[in-house]
């Protein structure tokens, strides 16, 4: 510290050089993290597939859903079926 500035202003110079100093650690911390943060989504997201396979599991997923739509709806209607029988039953 020089004896020839006053105290006012060599504490003002202190203090812009502290954040001077922070605003370059930040800035730095941030550019690691989107980094860090990039590598991470390329990690976890999901993987491109190519066309021909995209189409083929489309197709064989909408006829899965088919055949469970059917059974389910199958099984559905002879529960209804059962239940409105006994319905009647108990209504005699």
């Amino acid at each position: 510290m020089d004896d020839e500035k006053p105290i006012t202003e060599q504490a003002m110079d202190t203090i812009t050089s502290a954040v001077d100093a922070t605003k370059d650690a930040a800035v730095a911390a941030v550019k690691q993290v989107r980094k860090a943060a990039k590598k991470v989504a390329k990690k976890v997201g999901p993987k491109k597939t190519s066309k021909k396979k995209a189409k083929t599991s489309s197709k064989k997923a909408a006829k899965k859903t088919a055949k469970k739509a059917g059974k389910t709806s199958a099984k559905k209607g002879v529960k209804k079926a059962g239940k409105k029988k006994k319905a009647k039953k108990a209504k005699r």
